[in-house]
């Protein structure tokens, strides 16, 4: 006998599919979308397509116990949530098409007093749009559903824990639509909810990973200076960090994730005379990934010219942060990409632990791609790469703060 579900969740990714697996664990029937037909029969044949501690588990445990079913298209149920990306078109505008043809999908099925939640990071005022094309095409609802938006703020690789514990910002187009929607996440979450408005929180979400973003443009700014300077940078930030009211983070070599290297344009696109500190935070950010670029290329011909041979070069790390498969908006993708654009006949080794394969690179084991290269380039900070013991005639490049130089 099949439950008729509570809970649509459409979008099954990095923040869909766990987020369906948690309120799958409370017994509540969850109908995940996706368009991807190849996620659909993933997931309900009890597996994963992504990789987060614990999903799995849950996952399988859902889909055996009837709670968590997924297709290509959604049903009739009380709640909805909008769990779709926001890419963007153009030059860096936000794209809510997917939030506006998810919204779509659902529009015949909804009732009176259905709950409709956007989670997709969105620019300010998409929940009123989205709110003004429900009612344009079911006018006998005006006033009767209740919308509201509520952002994700996980981290990856600790998703499962984060969802259940981390703060919650819930702001509806009324209060009605706030209370039903605290209501609903209260179920699932022990982190406090926050009661505002959908304009605020949508502006919240934004904020909170520009913020971020400032703060590693200015540590990724000290690098350049450092370097020129001729400063360890990692040395000086330790020192900074000693004053009781300083807390420096690390450089990298760019920011990447589908949060901090992507919201904080989502700002610049609309308020672009306004957002000067945040639109520049971007242009450092992504300038650092050409600079790590340029300096891999500047080693490579220095080893020539020194050697009177071409090096072997290991690039380590292609994921946006460490220790996860995530390569959305990765500087160190971008970096490998750029560096194999200009490659001459050198052989290159490329290093992600976290995944298997690549349908673009060809991946070696990190111990191989070590003891085989002469320029060893650290892009990601994964765990496996700390503790490898480099021998003394191997050329370094530290863009992640692996030994502490750059």
């Amino acid at each position: 006998m099949e439950n008729k579900p509570s809970v649509i969740m459409i979008g099954l990714g990095y923040i869909g599919l766990p987020t369906a697996a948690l309120i799958a664990q409370n017994k509540t029937h969850v109908h995940g979308v996706d368009i991807n037909p190849k996620v659909v029969q993933t997931i309900n044949e009890g597996k994963v397509h992504i990789v987060e501690p614990e999903l799995d588990e849950a996952v399988a445990n859902a889909v055996k116990q009837g709670y968590l079913k997924a297709d290509t298209e959604p049903v009739e149920a009380n709640t909805y949530l909008i769990v779709v990306p926001t890419p963007f078109k153009g030059k860096n505008e936000p794209d809510i098409s997917f939030v506006e043809a998810a919204t779509k999908a659902i529009i015949p099925l909804l009732k009176e007093d259905d709950l409709y939640i956007i989670e997709s990071t969105s620019p300010i005022g998409t929940t009123e749009k989205m709110m003004s094309l429900i009612y344009s095409e079911r006018p006998e609802l005006k006033g009767k559903l209740n919308i509201a938006y509520c952002p994700e703020r996980v981290l990856p690789g600790n998703v499962m824990y984060e969802l259940v514990h981390n703060d919650r910002v819930i702001g509806g187009i009324d209060s009605p639509s706030t209370d039903k929607a605290v209501d609903f996440y209260r179920q699932f979450i022990k982190g406090d909810l926050h009661k505002t408005n959908a304009r605020t929180a949508e502006m919240c979400k934004l904020v909170e990973n520009s913020s971020r973003d400032v703060q590693i443009a200015f540590a990724n700014e000290l690098s350049l200076i450092c370097n020129k300077a001729d400063i360890n940078v990692w040395e000086l930030i330790n020192l900074a960090n000693k004053h009781p009211r300083v807390n420096i983070l690390q450089p990298g070599c760019g920011v990447g994730g589908h949060c901090i290297a992507v919201d904080p344009y989502f700002i610049v696109a609309d308020y672009p005379m306004e957002s000067q500190i945040i639109g520049k935070a971007r242009e450092i950010n992504n300038y650092k990934s050409f600079w790590c670029a340029e300096k891999i290329k500047a080693a490579k011909l220095e080893f020539e010219l020194v050697n009177g041979r071409k090096p072997s070069i290991a690039l380590m790390g292609l994921a946006f942060k460490p220790n996860i498969d995530d390569l959305r908006e990765s500087p160190a993708k971008y970096i490998v990409q750029k560096v194999l654009q200009n490659a001459n006949n050198e052989e290159y080794y490329i290093v992600e632990p976290n995944i298997d394969s690549h349908k673009v690179f060809k991946l070696t084991n990190y111990k191989e791609a070590v003891e085989k290269s002469d320029i060893v380039v650290f892009l990601v900070a994964h765990r496996e790469f700390r503790e490898l013991e480099l021998l003394n005639n191997k050329v370094v490049l530290d863009f992640c703060g692996i030994n502490k130089k750059l």
